[in-house]
């Protein structure tokens, strides 16, 4: 009887090698994969970067150049072209600003409400009104040192300037006589004598209190009384 020896052909996910007999099996190298989770991060970026872009590059071409204040400016003051510059800022329709080509009619006239530094002007900030008004008197009161608030006095504050009595024993006799009005400034002057300066305060009365306003600041004997800021 003849037996008949069959050699079984190597897999075909290995490899024999030339040099090495026909009985040694190497295992095939595993596939490369591709890594789909990093490919999608990449695209992910790529389309952020874009989006990114266009919307720098949109708000660039809808911004518009307003006014704004560099200084802080008190209501009442008159402006000057110190006190302005230029920003830049979204195209709101819901603001109401003033365009840069404004600004130099701006120079000149008053403040009409407080304006912080850096905050935006709109065409309510500044009033062209002319100080004094009609029916109003401005008068230059100088005050000594101590009868002023120990805060400073700023242009629109209602005030009352009270005549004080030169000697203390008047005090009781003496009814209170005062003049109501608003200031419109106040600058402290240069000590010359060691006593200290007075401040003249510029206070806008009713144009009947200016003469009696005048008489009171003519004696050197008055204080000033800051009432309510209230506005």
């Amino acid at each position: 009887m003849t037996t008949t020896l069959r050699r079984e052909s190597p897999r075909r996910d290995t490899i024999v090698p030339a040099d090495q007999s026909e009985g040694t099996v190497v295992p095939a190298p595993p596939k490369a994969r591709r890594r789909w989770g990093l490919l999608g991060a990449m695209a992910t970026l790529v389309c952020l970067g874009v989006l990114g872009n266009v919307w720098l590059l949109s708000i660039s071409t809808s911004s518009t150049a307003v006014v704004a204040a560099r200084n802080a400016i008190e209501r009442g003051q008159v402006i000057t072209q110190e006190d302005l510059m230029t920003v830049q800022i979204g195209g709101d329709p819901g603001l109401r600003t003033v365009p840069t080509a404004q600004l130099e009619s701006m120079v000149g006239q008053r403040a009409a409400v407080d304006v912080a530094a850096g905050s935006l002007l709109t065409p309510a900030s500044t009033t062209a009104e002319n100080l004094p008004g009609s029916g109003y008197s401005l008068v230059g009161v100088p005050v000594p040192p101590g009868m002023t608030p120990g805060t400073p006095l700023l242009a629109g504050d209602k005030v009352r300037v009270v005549a004080t009595p030169a000697q203390v024993d008047d005090l009781a006799a003496t009814t209170a006589v005062s003049v109501q009005g608003v200031v419109v400034s106040a600058q402290t002057g240069e000590d010359v004598t060691g006593q200290g300066a007075p401040t003249v305060v510029t206070v806008q009365v009713p144009s009947g209190d200016a003469e009696k306003l005048a008489e009171m600041a003519g004696t050197g004997q008055v204080a000033v009384v800051l009432d309510s800021r209230d506005r």
